[in-house]
């Protein structure tokens, strides 16, 4: 028996056992076929009530509560919440502390741009919408030919300052097993990437802005300390930033449960700022087809 087949032979038990529970076998279509967002909305028509709490398949809630904090934050008007999907930590791991910390530096800004009234994205190992939002902007179909974006570019897509709400609530974080090799988490994020071009033209300028600052920064304190240029007042300037840093950073992790992180913040900004950079210059180049 293979590992698909026992997967939808437990879930069918799950199904007689639980009434609540639902499965929707998806068969193959040819248009379609290899295309997360066919099947998720294959589910989503099959949904039953209003509410719509996603994750992933290799996720876990952290506390029994998920449901219930992600829930609660259906307050009037509001279409969508977005939650923190943590990885799990693994010990002596240069490459997880790695993936968490973009992870970490990804959530700061789409949960900080929601609460500046400017949401552009949610991630779906944690996101919560409304049924009828799904339908009344037709879902997926703008971006159906995409690999990615079943998350983002949905709450790109429909999100406005007065529909989404933030959750950071520890008992609504669910956590993932991270990648284990640099490949492995380098093709994951080409994928995740690659919607970016999709987004509003607005949030295209802000995040360039934002990666542009940080490479530009990176690369004239590198500059300035090889030319030796007013050394004492460019060394003062770049402690002064990496202290500002290490204060929005370090509060944010704390919130986030991440503060394991922060001992490490320039190193692994640096790290991140040259990964992104081999990331866009790749996607410039190939094209992944289906999805793996």
């Amino acid at each position: 028996m293979t590992a698909l087949h026992s997967s939808l032979d437990i879930m069918e038990i799950y199904a007689n056992r639980y009434h609540h529970v639902r499965v929707v076998d998806v068969e193959q279509n040819e248009t379609f076929w290899g295309n997360k967002k066919y099947a998720l909305t294959l589910g989503i028509k099959a949904a039953k009530f209003d509410y719509l709490l996603l994750t992933d398949a290799d996720c876990k809630p952290l506390s029994r509560y998920w449901i219930k904090q992600m829930s609660a934050y259906f307050e009037e008007g509001k279409q969508i919440v977005l939650g923190y999907g943590a990885y799990a930590k693994t010990s002596f791991s240069l490459l997880n502390k790695l993936i968490r910390y973009e992870t970490l530096i990804t959530a700061i800004q789409y949960f900080s741009y929601a609460l500046c009234g400017i949401p552009y994205m949610g991630v779906g190992r944690n996101l919560a919408y409304k049924k009828e939002a799904f339908f009344e902007n037709n879902g997926f179909v703008n971006h159906m030919n995409l690999l990615s974006g079943d998350d983002d570019l949905f709450v790109n897509q429909i999100a406005t300052k007065d529909n989404v709400a933030s959750n950071i609530s520890p008992f609504s974080f669910t956590e993932s097993i991270p990648e284990t090799t640099l490949m492995d988490w380098f093709r994951q994020k080409k994928r995740h990437v690659s919607t970016a071009f999709k987004y509003k033209i607005i949030h295209k300028q802000l995040l360039g802005l934002f990666y542009l600052s940080q490479l530009f920064f990176w690369t004239l304190f590198i500059i300035l300390l090889i030319y030796k240029y007013k050394i004492y007042m460019v060394l003062g300037l770049f402690l002064g930033i990496i202290i500002i840093k290490y204060i929005v950073i370090g509060i944010s992790a704390y919130k986030l449960k991440e503060k394991d992180l922060v001992p490490f913040l320039p190193f692994l900004e640096l790290f991140l700022i040259s990964f992104q950079l081999s990331i866009f210059i790749s996607n410039l180049f190939t094209k992944q087809s289906r999805w793996k």
